[in-house]
């Protein structure tokens, strides 16, 4: 008999004040496996690195590729904060120093190659001669990666085209998904000579993994909250008789020496390599999620001029703090985290007074959001440019809103992703503005020497 084990970690979103634990439990891990002379694999599952953490900023992503080399990692698939949240060249360089394989099979350049950096899937090979074949596919954010100059394909008609491959080449199969909890059960169903998924994208988890027919899915949730380990164990014909799925808990895993250290100085290196100077404030740019403030008025018409747009509307939420005095790039990073990219929607008169309207109710400020690239906590008030209320009647840019117009809006892209404004924005064309977050847009405003703070 022989039995491989299995680790896998999914969607940290660059929360390094878990890490020192986690790396530790891993290595341990992996070399008392090896001690024993059996195999280890060691693999992430994508959005390992998230941009608000100041290490992962200020590297691009780099400083947690350091990390997973520490650990050994046997290889990973991106997810979208990879995929999208980097500029083309920040991801083409990411895994330039990764001494782990990178497996995508569904991201391309434009001219249909593969990136040199990545492989559609590995063939990996035990001591006793098992064949393990493993695939990576992330999620199909197709119009934002060919934004960016990258081609993104289809995962479930790539995953049929690579799978005829692997299975001849191959004694066990694994997918790394990206993809998410429903997509990995309906492939479990649908390619049931699959024998394991990690998945992640929906942060979800499985206690003792989940099977459907004879796939075993495992996930490991979000934050890393937990690490993941399956174990399958086959016969020397290279028949699998038993799979096993287990999460640790972090909270569970020993408290190792110095770690607030370990934590603080992944924040501090981050943050002496943001501490650039911006501009100096003539006055304070003050935040208040539930009332209108100069600085969300700035964000605001920020918003709408770098978009050339009609008008413009944001909430307030989306700013976590104050800014005064001297302005860094730390500074934007800490009051503005997220990686959320500017975008255009063409609207009627009537669809627009749709959305606006909408905006105004009551209890649409406390509403606590998660994900849609949102790193804050509510979604506070909303605050417009070129947009007033007055008596009953909507005015853009000081006339009366006509219903039959056409009109610009420029907005968050967090609003279009389908859980706001759904009568009128999800079937709409919308033109979103990459790789810049809107943090960017804050700098390029407080940079311009006509800029009323500076």
């Amino acid at each position: 008999m022989e039995t491989i084990y299995i680790y896998h970690t999914n969607d940290v979103h660059s929360h390094l004040e878990h890490w020192p634990r986690i790396s530790r439990f891993l290595k341990q891990k992996k070399a008392s496996h090896q001690q024993q002379g059996e195999d280890v694999f060691l693999f992430d599952i994508g959005d390992f690195l998230d941009r608000w953490h100041p290490l992962t900023e200020a590297t691009k992503g780099q400083g947690n590729i350091t990390l997973l080399n520490e650990c050994e990692y046997t290889a990973v698939t991106i997810g979208n904060n990879e995929g999208v949240n980097l500029a083309y060249e920040d991801l083409d360089r990411l895994y330039d120093h990764a001494a782990f394989d990178v497996l995508v099979a569904n991201l391309y350049k434009k001219n249909g190659l593969y990136p040199d950096w990545v492989k559609p899937y590995k063939i990996y090979h035990t001591k006793k001669g098992t064949r393990i074949g493993v695939i990576g596919l992330t999620a199909p954010f197709t119009i934002l990666y060919e934004l960016l100059g990258w081609k993104l394909t289809e995962p479930i008609s790539e995953l049929k085209k690579w799978l005829t491959i692997v299975k001849e080449e191959s004694d066990i199969i694994v997918l790394l998904s990206h993809l998410g909890k429903n997509e990995d059960e309906r492939i479990a169903v649908e390619f049931p000579e699959i024998d394991v998924i990690l998945g992640a994208h929906t942060h979800h988890f499985f206690e003792n993994g989940k099977r459907v027919g004879d796939t075993l899915l495992g996930a490991a949730g979000k934050y890393g909250y937990y690490v993941g380990e399956m174990t399958i164990t086959l016969t020397d014909q290279k028949d699998v008789t038993q799979k096993e799925a287990n999460l640790y808990d972090f909270n569970d895993l020993p408290i190792i020496q110095n770690e607030q250290g370990q934590i603080l100085t992944f924040l501090n290196k981050g943050k002496e390599m943001l501490n650039q100077r911006i501009t100096t404030l003539s006055e304070p740019l003050v935040h208040a999620p539930f009332k209108e403030t100069n600085f969300s008025k700035l964000l605001s018409r920020t918003l709408r001029e770098w978009c050339s747009a009609d008008c413009a509307m944001i909430n307030a939420g989306l700013l976590l703090g104050t800014l005064a005095g001297e302005v860094t790039n730390y500074d934007l990073l800490e009051v503005c985290p997220h990686p959320i990219n500017p975008c255009v929607i063409e609207l009627t008169g009537m669809e627009l007074q749709t959305v606006l309207l909408q905006t105004k109710d009551e209890d649409l400020p406390h509403k606590q959001i998660k994900g849609l690239g949102f790193r804050g906590t509510v979604l506070g008030v909303f605050v417009y440019d070129g947009i007033d209320f007055a008596e009953n009647t909507i005015f853009i840019n000081d006339s009366k809103i006509e219903f039959e117009k056409n009109y610009t809006l420029a907005l968050p892209d967090m609003f279009t992703f389908g859980h706001f404004f759904k009568e009128v924005l999800p079937q709409k064309q919308k033109r979103y503005f990459l790789p810049e977050f809107l943090r960017d847009l804050l700098k390029w405003k407080l940079q311009m020497p006509s800029s009323p703070y500076a």
